[in-house]
């Protein structure tokens, strides 16, 4: 068996952790999320699934990867029987797909970061410059060279590789998204931004809550970086005398002051330059703002330090990703670790290729990995631990809390009946409206295409 390595320190692990979200769902998914559903509704929403849902599932992936000292697949073969023991390939395929894709994203920002240095960020014709970046041989070319530093950080090892890059990486977004906080307030029409941002309207909730809610829980689960294993994955290389519900509580709150400062961030810039922050969907950061940069004083250089901020918090949560399929093969094909790592990184090149050359493959990539497998294996996770292994996870659970009392058993609980009956509901609705998507738009795209 490849020996397994463990985190050199607490630090180490909490930015790991909190680093594997910052990237594309807090940076470029969340603003988007919040234009698209209603502002200020959408945020409220969101904030409250963090708590009753994305909270007792980050403990439900920590009791059973801290217990098993495996990977999601690894995992749940040690403690589960049989169909339970196949759930742990819902946490790495999720991962493996979210990469393929997440991969192409990051690397328009490397090329955002270049042309905002260059003075090219326009106003006029931002939907054309996005559509020239977005696909071809360039967005292969930068999807390809985005993987080859995953590769080489992953393969370089807990320590010497993730542990030393996010301990720079972090704490670099945390201090540049502050700075550019700070300056976006100077901006005019910020006041108004924080109005939409900052205050929800009940009646807005009442009206879309069949769209707000859904989006809102894949958005939670994405800050957090739930189902897709890495969470599991990076609590098997920790210690027993580690407290995990002050960790999860401590990654919970950093990702989502980081998803939160990326709204504030956004959209005074957005209504400085007069744009609607609700209509550019997912291409918001690389059309609307970069439209408003165009707009604003020092835009060009505000531009490429925004999109250089990204493109390190998409590499920090890349790296996490690809540790979770590593991992798969380290543990359960005893595979060392660089090849391994070089292996599943070709692999995850050549899947996501088509996201480069096309954008309808990351709708239904995304669509597919992120509103479905995600909160797909939350649903399972949390039946498994609640119902199947109660005593295990409870155990667990207490070992480096010295006095948990009837904690423990009211987050079993909470598990066991809110968390599993909303994310029914959830997994529902969602896998619903991916129907719509499958039937719809990309329906349309392959009658046109074929």
């Amino acid at each position: 068996m490849a020996q397994r390595e463990s985190w050199a320190t607490r630090t180490g692990f909490i930015l790991a952790a909190v680093g594997s979200a910052v990237g594309l769902g807090n940076i470029w998914r969340f603003p988007y999320q919040v234009g698209e559903q209603g502002g200020a509704a959408f945020l409220f929403i969101y904030l409250l699934l963090i708590v009753m849902i994305g909270f007792p599932v980050i403990l439900a992936e920590f009791v059973v990867g801290r217990n098993t000292e495996r990977n999601p697949v690894g995992a749940l073969k040690r403690i589960g029987s049989g169909a339970w023991t196949k759930i742990g390939w819902v946490f790495v395929t999720a991962g493996f797909v979210i990469l393929s894709y997440y991969s192409v994203i990051a690397g328009w920002t490397v090329r955002y970061v270049l042309i905002g240095l260059q003075g090219g960020y326009t106003a006029d014709a931002a939907p054309e410059q996005f559509g020239a970046v977005a696909s071809g041989l360039d967005a292969v070319g930068l999807h390809a060279l985005f993987m080859l530093g995953v590769i080489v950080i992953v393969a370089l090892g807990i320590e010497r590789g993730i542990e030393l890059s996010v301990k720079v990486m972090v704490p670099a977004i945390i201090v540049i998204s502050l700075g550019l906080a700070a300056y976006v307030f100077t901006l005019e029409g910020a006041a108004d931004a924080y109005a939409y941002y900052l205050s929800p309207e009940l009646s807005t909730i009442m009206s879309e809550w069949t769209t707000i809610l859904p989006a809102a829980a894949a958005q939670a689960f994405f800050t957090l970086s739930l189902g897709m294993g890495v969470m599991m994955t990076y609590a098997s290389y920790l210690g027993e005398d580690r407290n995990l519900a002050s960790d999860a509580g401590i990654i919970a709150v950093l990702d989502t002051f980081i998803a939160f400062t990326a709204g504030l961030i956004a959209f005074p810039i957005l209504f400085a330059a007069g744009i609607d922050p609700g209509a550019s969907g997912p291409s918001l950061i690389f059309v609307s703002l970069a439209a408003a940069f165009a707009e604003i004083p020092f835009g060009g250089l505000l531009g490429a330090i925004f999109f250089g901020t990204v493109a390190i918090a998409a590499l920090s949560s890349a790296i996490s990703i690809m540790e979770v399929v590593v991992s798969y093969l380290i543990d359960e094909w005893d595979i060392d670790r660089i090849p391994a790592t070089a292996t599943l990184g070709v692999a995850i090149f050549l899947f996501g290729t088509p996201a480069a050359l096309d954008l309808v493959f990351i709708d239904l990539y995304d669509g597919f990995a992120n509103s479905i497998l995600l909160m797909l294996g939350g649903l399972l996770l949390s039946i498994f631990v609640g119902w199947i292994v109660p005593d295990l996870a409870l155990e667990e659970i207490e070992k480096g809390i010295k006095d948990i009392g009837s904690l423990g058993v009211a987050w079993l609980w909470f598990v066991r009946i809110p968390v599993v009956v909303a994310l029914i509901g959830l997994v529902a609705l969602n896998a619903w409206n991916y129907y719509g998507f499958l039937t719809g738009s990309f329906a349309d795209w392959l009658n046109t295409t074929l």
